[in-house]
């Protein structure tokens, strides 16, 4: 019940099915079964994809909240480049299962060493 409080719902959607639940209460639910056993250090895979801008800003700042309340640390993966910068303090650049590009968010943001970062930053920008 503490973890469903922590992530902005309350005990009544313990006793809710998944289909009773709108995408981001689905969201927020899973991050607290994620939070129960007090894990230090998440993989978070698409964790905003499926979700309307307003909801994905919230889950966000979610996010973010839990990571400095609880000390945690996330491997979030993600194509949206938004997302990723702002949630990000450090960036890798993956293709095909190949690291071409690490390193502070704001450095591979600003000043992307790869042609291939360069272009997903550029068509991010779009």
């Amino acid at each position: 019940m503490d973890m469903l409080t922590r992530v902005g719902l309350g005990p009544q959607y313990a006793e809710r099915r998944p289909r009773e639940l709108s995408g981001g209460q689905r969201q927020r639910v899973g991050i607290a079964v994620a939070l129960i056993q007090r894990p230090k250090f998440i993989i978070a895979d698409e964790p905003v994809s499926a979700l309307d801008v307003t909801i994905q800003a919230q889950i966000l700042e979610l996010l973010l909240e839990l990571r400095r309340d609880l000390d945690l640390s996330y491997l979030f993966i993600s194509h949206d480049l938004n997302v990723i910068r702002q949630i990000s303090d450090r960036v890798m650049v993956m293709r095909d299962g190949h690291v071409l590009e690490q390193g502070m968010t704001e450095d591979i943001f600003t000043n992307p060493k790869t042609e291939y970062a360069r272009s997903l930053i550029e068509a991010s920008l779009l």
